[in-house]
């Protein structure tokens, strides 16, 4: 019985290869060079996009891993999450994380119809600002109806939070002290704006201990929201009957790998996944995470995601400033 199911396996496993030596090389100029190993992950990948082409041997593994790879490290971060991280951090400061979750969604359909792009293009750089990044934009594309630009979106979205994100990393410390936060609220703005968790870290630790250990805390409380959010989006989708059904039904209303999310945030919360076991999951996640976007580089043609246009950046640049400044404001009336 397994022996098939191996045989299957096997045209995937040389693009699986590829974008597993990707991602390895990026994370090792990321360690080497500073850089973020997502953004390495993604240039290096489109680099490599003649690996893609229709008719090669690693086209069908390089499609495996940016679909399959890709959900089950969205599906490992509900480890981290649990609801003792809720009761911690206090109701004032969830509220004010939650609000700008929305409001910063809201923001992204308000102002994409002013720079010529679609509601579609609005949920997937609205919900990777607002939420986790490179993370979220790839369980949101998941979700959204597909068209002819849906990959070339999806890498451009990526690509820009991830650049966003490191900028960030660096100003945003020293917006926290121009602003006279003291460590705890610091931590709640780093958290509650920085797109990527490995930035935020970064960020937080740079000012103290606490506003680091604070700014993951918010951090993964933004990533809790992913599952309800990605729920909103698919329930909104089916109801103005737009479900992708180009496998000839409509998909469920959540995703397995969303599911597979709440599952694991579950168990965590009621103390069923020991503290060892979920570092690990974080750790395999993230790797999933970093072979999934190198695999969806190499799917990507740069001609193609250049075309996207000034209008795309100035909205994600926007939706950013946004967020910040919706938190600082939140954190002054909550001072």
């Amino acid at each position: 019985m397994r022996l098939p199911k191996i045989e299957t396996l096997k045209p995937f496993f040389p693009g699986f290869a590829i974008s597993v030596l990707v991602a390895v090389s990026a994370q090792f100029l990321s360690e080497h060079y500073g850089a973020p190993a997502m953004l390495l992950a993604l240039l290096l990948g489109l680099a490599l996009n003649f690996l893609a082409e229709e008719g090669t041997r690693t086209a069908p593994g390089i499609e495996f891993t940016a679909r399959t790879v890709l959900r089950l490290g969205v599906a490992l971060l509900g480890a981290r999450i649990s609801v003792e991280m809720l009761a911690e951090l206090g109701g004032p400061a969830i509220a004010l994380v939650i609000a700008g979750v929305v409001l910063t969604i809201g923001f992204a359909l308000l102002v994409t119809r002013f720079v010529g792009r679609s509601w579609r293009f609005a949920l997937l750089t609205g919900g990777s600002v607002a939420i986790c990044g490179a993370s979220a934009a790839m369980a949101i594309a998941a979700v959204l109806p597909k068209h002819e630009k849906s990959e070339r979106d999806l890498v451009f979205t990526v690509l820009s939070v991830t650049v966003l994100s490191t900028v960030a990393m660096v100003l945003y410390p020293m917006i926290a002290q121009v602003f006279h936060l003291d460590d705890r609220d610091a931590g709640v703005f780093l958290g509650g704006t920085i797109h990527d968790v490995a930035q935020v870290v970064g960020a937080g630790f740079s000012i103290s201990p606490e506003a680091g250990e604070t700014a993951t805390l918010v951090k993964l409380i933004r990533v809790s929201m992913l599952a309800p959010v990605v729920l909103c989006f698919s329930l909104a989708i089916r109801q103005m009957g737009l479900a992708d059904l180009s496998q000839g039904k409509k998909p469920p209303l959540l995703p397995g790998f969303v599911i597979g999310f709440l599952v694991l945030a579950a168990a965590n919360s009621f103390g069923l996944i020991p503290q060892v076991v979920a570092d690990a999951a974080g750790a395999l996640s993230r790797w999933a995470l970093l072979i999934a976007i190198a695999a969806v580089g190499i799917k990507t043609s740069l001609a193609r995601m250049l075309e996207v246009g000034t209008g795309a950046i100035l909205l994600l640049v926007a939706e950013t400033i946004f967020l910040g400044g919706f938190v600082v404001t939140g954190l002054h009336f909550l001072g």
